[in-house]
């Protein structure tokens, strides 16, 4: 259990905090076509959900993740949460010059260059404080094993640790009766 929690923390959190940096980049550039959907989209996002039971058929009918380590890694918005997208799309919007982007353009610089040699090293701070955000997602989460996991062996710590409550929760309620 230690483990699971250990690979899906590390693997969920620099996965969710390279697609939600990404996505933040994309969308604080005022080039990108369809900028304003797309950011409405994402908040959309925050303010409704398709519910438990289509989620839990989306996963486990058509994307297959019941019982792998997928089912612990991509569902509830913890791979890429709206209000983590806007966090970082509105540091880069006032904290990133334009300036430096445009010179970069000028020397030749294309886009994944520009993001990963110079917005992803002045933005340490707003990935530092989303990375904490997304790796406490993972590792607190257990609805997701309680869900989509049924194999002993890939239940993570924390629902290990709810059942073994629930468990002494009932024994305390049948030595009570």
């Amino acid at each position: 259990a230690y483990g699971i929690s250990i690979l899906t923390t590390f693997i969920g959190t620099i996965s969710g905090l390279m697609l939600t940096a990404m996505l933040g980049y994309t969308l604080s550039r005022n080039e990108l076509p369809g900028r304003k959907i797309i950011n409405f989209l994402v908040f959309f996002t925050l303010l409704f959900n398709g519910g438990m039971v289509p989620t839990y058929l989306l996963y486990v009918n058509t994307l297959h993740v019941k019982n792998t380590i997928f089912a612990l890694l991509l569902p509830n918005n913890i791979l890429v949460n709206g209000f983590n997208v806007l966090l970082v799309r509105t540091y880069f919007n006032n904290n990133t010059p334009k300036e430096l982007i445009e010179s970069a353009m000028v020397d030749g610089a294309k886009e994944f260059r520009i993001f990963f040699s110079i917005i992803m090293p002045i933005s340490k701070p707003i990935l530092a404080t989303v990375g904490l955000l997304i790796g406490i997602g993972y590792w607190n989460d257990w609805y997701n094993s309680m869900l989509f996991i049924n194999s002993d062996h890939l239940y993570s710590l924390q629902y290990q640790l709810y059942k073994l409550l629930n468990d002494a929760k009932v024994l305390r309620q049948l030595a009570s009766e």
